[in-house]
Formats: C-alpha cells, structure tokens, sequence
C-alpha cells in the first residue's frame, strides 16, 4: 500500500507543480489554489508512504520521478527546448534512484 501513497504523492506533485506553471506567478486564481491543495494532498501522501519505506528510497523516488515527469510535462506540453544534455541528465537522475533502490531498499 505504501508504494500506492508514494505513486499518488507523485501524481500529486506533478499536478501542483504544472499548476504553477499554469497560474502565471499566482496572476490566475484557481491553478494558484491549486498549488496549495495538491502540494498539501502530495505531503500527507508521502508522508503515509514513509510508515514502510525509507525516507532515502521514498524522497529519491518521489523528486526524482516527479522531476522527470514535470521535465516531459514541459518539453510536451509548453513547448520547452529539448536537448542531449537535458534527456542526459534525466536519465542521470533516474540511475541515481535505482542505485539507492538497489543499496537497501525498504524495511
């Protein structure tokens, strides 16, 4: 159940953090609330998932999944530049989060 709450707190996450690219810097009402409540909701989340795994496995997982998902998110949808370094450093990142995976994983 816990990597349920940790794929939600993603979910979560991600939907706060487009929002805030959607609000226009707090210029537009309802993606600045938002913000709030789908940062609150991804919290409690992350929280309920950290009752079973680690808190290096589950924070590594939780920002490096959403940095990756908000990276697409971007890149698809707001039109941001892509390049080899950019897809590079990605992939970076997700190695990084298997390898503490991989080191010790849950309790």
């Amino acid at each position: 159940m816990s990597y349920i709450y940790l794929i939600l707190a993603i979910v979560l996450e991600v939907s706060g953090t487009t929002c805030m690219k959607l609000s226009e810097g707090f210029s537009k009402i309802f993606p600045s609330l938002l913000i709030f409540i789908f940062y609150g909701f991804s919290l409690g989340s992350l929280n309920l998932a950290l009752k079973s795994i680690d808190v290096s496995i589950a924070y590594a997982v939780w920002s490096a999944v959403g940095t990756a998902l908000i990276a697409t998110i971007g890149i698809l949808w707001f039109r941001e530049s892509v390049s080899v370094l950019k897809v590079f450093s990605l992939c970076l990142v997700i190695v990084g989060v298997i390898g503490l995976h991989l080191s010790g994983g849950t309790h």
